[in-house]
């Protein structure tokens, strides 16, 4: 009895990992027969679990949604990782489920083995969270949003741009992009026949479904590295285009995805797309970066670093 019942939970821990099992490869993780995984199958019916047959020369299982929750069976790493994510979304950017992640928090450690909870201690002991002010969203928006995503529905909702009016807007949603401080939509706009990014936390109304709609395209291969070129230049008075004489993975380390677009141009140079409201700003970001660079555009930003330098020399008694 004892050791059906460690079979069950292994089997019931199986079918949570992965969406289908044909009969064959649970008999075969498990190590018995598939008839005895039918048996197994029926007795986790017969518990409440909503298994489902798949048709197939093999036959097949799946493990569906039922009317409650089931106890879910995580290993070592799992187990830590939902601690570590419930204890980070108390203190994160979605409005309303901090109180709802402690709660959910102190019944997984309450559970969980000793030398697990140790380590998950440890971690919340010596780490400080420095949290950003900014806006927050609601859960509810973004299961709305997410939910559009993945079936494909348009969406309707009133959003407030950085300047002008709220309007209201229609979208096909593509995707969502969370850059640790906010939560950016990616969706085909249906009135400016174009890709736009849309903060979420300016969207004013619940978004609402509308009709389904065939996928397009994506704007890009990452949706991320979208967002990073608009969010980095689209929204300011200037754009720059630059070479930067230094690999990529050393310049991203002293920048940000949310101020510059990186794309790699050899393994000792990257270009990079950013902005800003005066070329001043530009000109010393770059300055302060450290690294060699060339300028490819605007035209007046190389003028505006030749201004520089004329100013920079003559404060040193330099004349050109």
């Amino acid at each position: 009895m004892l050791e059906t019942s460690a079979r069950l939970l292994k089997l019931l821990s199986l079918l949570q990992v992965r969406r289908d099992w044909t009969g064959p490869e649970l008999a075969d993780r498990l190590g018995v027969d598939v008839r005895t995984i039918r048996r197994d199958i029926d007795k986790l019916r017969s518990l409440g679990y909503p298994v489902t047959s798949l048709p197939g020369a093999t036959g097949g299982y799946q493990l569906g949604a039922g009317a409650e929750l089931p106890p879910l069976l995580l290993d070592d790493d799992e187990a830590v990782a939902v601690a570590v994510g419930l204890r980070t979304a108390a203190n994160g950017t979605i409005a309303g489920i901090e109180e709802t992640s402690i709660r959910a928090l102190t019944k997984l450690e309450q559970v969980l083995p000793s030398r697990l909870r140790r380590r998950v201690q440890a971690l919340q002991a010596h780490t400080t969270p420095l949290t950003a002010a900014g806006p927050t969203v609601g859960p509810e928006t973004l299961t709305i949003i997410a939910a559009a995503c993945r079936d494909h529905q348009q969406l309707r909702f009133t959003y407030a741009p950085t300047q002008g009016e709220p309007a209201k807007r229609l979208v096909e949603p593509q995707g969502l992009v969370h850059t640790g401080r906010r939560w950016y939509l990616v969706a085909w706009d249906k009135s400016k026949e174009d890709w736009r990014t849309f903060r979420v936390d300016r969207i004013t109304t619940e978004p609402t479904l509308a009709a389904r709609f065939t996928p397009r395209e994506p704007p890009a291969e990452s949706l991320g590295e979208f967002v990073s070129r608009q969010v980095s230049s689209n929204v300011y008075t200037y754009q720059a285009v630059l070479t930067i004489h230094a690999p990529l993975h050393v310049v991203a380390e002293r920048t940000s995805p949310m101020s510059v677009s990186l794309e790699p141009i050899d393994d000792n140079s990257c270009r990079m797309i950013t902005g800003a409201d005066t070329l001043d700003r530009i000109v010393w970001h770059m300055m302060f970066l450290g690294f060699e660079f060339d300028v490819h555009e605007p035209a007046e930003l190389r003028d505006h670093v030749n201004a520089i330098i004329g100013r920079l020399q003559n404060a040193v008694g330099v004349r050109s």
